[in-house]
């Protein structure tokens, strides 16, 4: 057996939490960390909304995005929020030549991920509602009403095996450092 052939398969992150818990702050922070470490892939998201300050996004409209999907350009894709979401297709070949992908994604492609994807890894990011105000109001996407409903909604901490909780309610510094030791805490090299 060849060295390439041994080596373990990555493992899939997925990075869960509420809207303005700071996933995509967070997940900028730990990639450039580890810009220099080939065992971890941060891959863009294809999305149908603009690109904005907040989130490292390809942006497409709703018709290639179709064309996307239905050419199965998506390991992993999903609506939410009025938007719709990707995940490229080629992380699969990342995992399988054992580097760790780390994504963001919904809650709702955790299930499919773990069929599909194991070994799998759930990073909840979370931080507390007073937090989570302040940053959608800084954030600018939505208004009053939008940001209240999307308070209201409490989702849990996914179940299952591989879950880590990081708590974003500090610095950015702080938030980076515990998603990082989250990450380097599952490798499983």
């Amino acid at each position: 057996m060849t060295a390439a052939a041994a080596r373990a398969r990555g493992t899939l992150f997925l990075v869960v939490g509420p809207s303005g818990a700071g996933k995509d702050t967070l997940l900028a922070v730990a990639k450039e960390a580890l810009a220099d470490d080939p065992a971890y892939v941060f891959p863009r998201r294809i999305v149908t909304r603009p690109r904005d300050r907040n989130e490292d996004n390809v942006a497409v409209n709703e018709r290639q995005f179709a064309e996307l999907h239905a050419a199965g350009a998506f390991a992993l894709a999903w609506d939410a929020h009025g938007h719709r979401y990707g995940v490229p297709a080629d992380v699969t070949d990342d995992l399988a030549a054992g580097r760790h992908v780390v994504v963001n994604v919904s809650r709702t492609v955790i299930a499919e991920a773990r069929e599909r994807f194991a070994p799998v890894a759930v990073v909840a990011i979370a931080a507390p509602a007073a937090v989570l105000a302040d940053r959608l109001r800084a954030r600018g996407r939505e208004g009053a009403g939008a940001i209240d409903a999307r308070l209201a909604r409490q989702e849990p901490v996914p179940e299952g095996g591989g879950v880590r909780t990081v708590t974003n309610d500090a610095d950015i510094a702080t938030g980076a450092a515990r998603l990082l030791n989250a990450l380097r805490s599952a490798d499983t090299r």
